[in-house]
């Protein structure tokens, strides 16, 4: 009985922190988002800084949020992802230095790789801490876009931070519904002890 007390403790705390986690990720998402549509649509320098800080919040992210649950080690995926978005943001850095279709490619290699680890972390979560869905399909959505991505950069069209401005906010509005869904979870778990 201790022992089931115990684990439903470690869950509700783990859910504590992943709803903690999932706001704060979508709250910088969507300030990026706006900044980009707005402020550094025209100014280039402001636009590269994000371009190359967007991927390095998203390596932050995982580091920080696999140190809650063992650290970089015991999480192979977010360890992974981690990496990849350390590399992506070196990459963007000197792509901007040859064209922004060059960094639209970079961002596509990223999408697709971190994509695919995030579907990892969440399926690996899905046990212990439910409502992973959403994660699942950001996971799965990344992965397309960049495939999207690179198909685009290969292309003629002018490129533009705008143009990666609508994967930010998917990922933001996944974050949010992840949050959302975790909230009213928790709510709903704890109406039936309150009843008794």
């Amino acid at each position: 009985m201790s022992a089931q007390i115990s684990g439903q403790n470690r869950a509700q705390s783990s859910n504590g922190w992943l709803k903690t986690y999932y706001y704060l990720r979508f709250a910088v998402s969507a300030a990026w988002v706006v900044a980009a549509f707005t402020v550094a649509k025209d100014a280039p320098p402001l636009a590269a800084v994000m371009l190359v800080a967007y991927p390095l919040w998203d390596a932050l992210a995982n580091y920080l949020d696999a140190r809650r649950s063992g650290g970089l080690g015991r999480n192979r995926s977010q360890l992974l992802n981690f990496l990849a978005s350390v590399i992506t943001a070196i990459a963007v850095a000197i792509a901007l230095g040859h064209s922004m279709n060059a960094v639209l490619a970079v961002y596509g290699v990223w999408a697709a790789v971190s994509g695919a680890f995030q579907l990892l972390t969440a399926l690996r979560r899905w046990k212990t801490n439910g409502a992973q869905w959403a994660m699942i399909l950001s996971g799965a959505q990344s992965a397309l876009a960049g495939l999207f991505f690179v198909k685009m950069a290969g292309g003629a069209e002018a490129i533009g931070i705008a143009n990666v401005a609508p994967y930010a906010a998917f990922g933001a509005f996944y974050f949010l519904v992840s949050a959302v869904w975790l909230s009213v979870s928790d709510i709903l778990r704890k109406s039936p002890q309150a009843a008794r």
